[in-house]
């Protein structure tokens, strides 16, 4: 059979040529017949220099163990025939070292005579600075979640800081509860991070934000054909977490139907996908959330009495910011310097009089609420301190003092409960400003109105915004 026209030496060439990969052909006795242009470029030696000398130019660093041999009778491909593809090291022109992944393999005519050896070499210098800098940003992360960043000094947080060490060391389900902004979410980073299991992944899942369907899909993931839209498989949170953690917050909005589902994951050990019947093992520690009572919701039947046990194996209560004030000048000193880095400023302080009002406010909203004032402070402070005028309105204008009856609910049983808005009169209101320090913020808390709705029901009865 003739061959095509084509195949000569100077089309091949070109074909060597054109390919990421270095190539290079030795003859049987060991010496360099070609050399293509990626060889050149990952080496330094042009085609003119190597060719014609012996392979142990690349000085490589591993040949089935040892240095290249100078007889080529001794060489492992002559003998094995091949080379598995493996990492190693060849000395570049310039005298560095240059991480590769070299393969080798024997060639022989139709009558088994050794024609020579082609060899093949991948540049991993780009990977191994991919990797470089992927194990940078997860040493940063680790930095981050790390319990120094947790700020507190306090007793409370200390206990906090107790029992995350105390999980970090276990594989035991956590139950972290706390009131919305409190920083929940920082604990469960923290705990995975500083575990065993810190370099396997650790995937959130808020289980308010999609319905009961959605989350099924999102948990669970799900086949071909499941329901409408479901144009290929995908891998579910739980699988993506496997050999990692998967955070559940929230987890006190499940509906009764997720529940179960969830109850069969602890349980069991193992998932299904929407639409399938294949079962799949999984290896994950679940973390969950919630700012509501779980114990309230299982003893009103809203939530399993059976997943509320195996949830809370190791309870951690992460405790509001108005029982942990003396934390609150670190706070606020942290998210300066965070302000700082992020709008390029150089606010040191917060004057004496907005500190006495940030340290006597209620901070409903927790830390997350603290960190928007001081944020807030930063879009409108012009100087190096935040001021009063600086925050704001609702921590300005009426401040709660710091023996306001949140810190002693036996003073007034309104704030206990949410104000029922369809009884709301204007005595009630007033009575309610009074209770809440006339911090209008708080009292739209109380009745599940904005601060903006207490100001139209104030001018709407012509009730002062300040008390006389």
């Amino acid at each position: 059979m003739e061959t095509h026209e084509l195949w000569n030496v100077h089309f091949l060439n070109q074909i060597l040529d054109t390919m990421a990969e270095g190539l290079f052909t030795l003859d049987e006795n060991g010496i360099i017949t070609s050399w293509n242009k990626s060889m050149e470029k990952i080496s330094g030696y042009p085609a003119q220099e190597a060719v014609g000398k012996g392979c142990r130019l690349l000085q490589c660093s591993r040949c089935f163990g040892e240095n290249c041999p100078a007889d080529i009778k001794k060489c492992g491909v002559i003998r094995h025939g091949r080379t598995e593809a493996k990492e190693c090291f060849i000395r570049h022109r310039d005298g560095h070292d240059i991480a590769v992944i070299k393969n080798a393999r024997l060639s022989r005519d139709e009558d088994g005579t050794v024609l020579g050896i082609v060899e093949t070499i991948t540049d991993l210098t780009e990977l191994k600075k991919i990797k470089k800098r992927a194990d940078r940003a997860q040493k940063q992360l680790k930095n981050v979640y790390r319990l120094g960043n947790i700020i507190g000094k306090s007793t409370a947080m200390q206990n906090v800081f107790d029992a995350i060490r105390a999980a970090a060391n276990s594989q035991a389900n956590i139950l972290i509860q706390g009131e919305s902004g409190t920083g929940k979410e920082l604990v469960a980073s923290a705990i995975h991070y500083n575990s065993a299991n810190a370099e396997s992944p650790m995937i959130t899942v808020n289980c308010s934000a999609l319905s009961e369907g959605l989350l099924e899909s999102e948990l669970f993931g799900h086949v071909k054909g499941a329901f409408t839209g479901a144009h290929r498989d995908r891998k579910g949170r739980f699988e993506e977490a496997d050999t990692g953690t998967i955070f559940l917050d929230e987890i006190g909005e499940l509906t009764p139907y997720m529940q179960v589902k969830l109850l069969r994951v602890l349980q069991e050990r193992e998932i299904e996908r929407v639409g399938d019947s294949k079962k799949i093992k999984i290896d994950i520690r679940i973390i969950a959330a919630t700012h509501k009572n779980l114990y309230d919701l299982t003893s009103q039947g809203k939530f399993r009495e059976d997943l509320f046990y195996r949830l809370k194996v190791f309870p951690i209560n992460v405790p509001p910011l108005r029982e942990r004030r003396e934390d609150i000048p670190l706070l606020v000193h942290h998210f300066i310097q965070k302000g700082n880095k992020r709008e390029v400023k150089k606010i040191t302080h917060v004057t004496a009089q907005g500190m006495k009002r940030i340290m006597e406010h209620s901070w409903p909203g927790n830390i997350r609420e603290l960190e928007n004032a001081i944020e807030h402070g930063f879009v409108i402070c012009d100087s190096n301190q935040i001021a009063v005028t600086d925050l704001p309105v609702e921590i300005r204008e009426a401040p709660l003092n710091p023996t306001d009856v949140r810190l002693n609910p036996q003073k007034n049983a309104v704030l206990e409960k949410n104000y029922p808005i369809s009884s709301l009169t204007k005595e009630s209101l007033i009575q309610l400003l009074d209770d809440c320090g006339w911090n209008k913020a708080e009292v739209g808390r109380q009745i599940n109105k904005s601060r903006t709705a207490v100001w139209k029901y104030m001018k709407k009865w012509d009730i002062p915004l300040q008390k006389s």
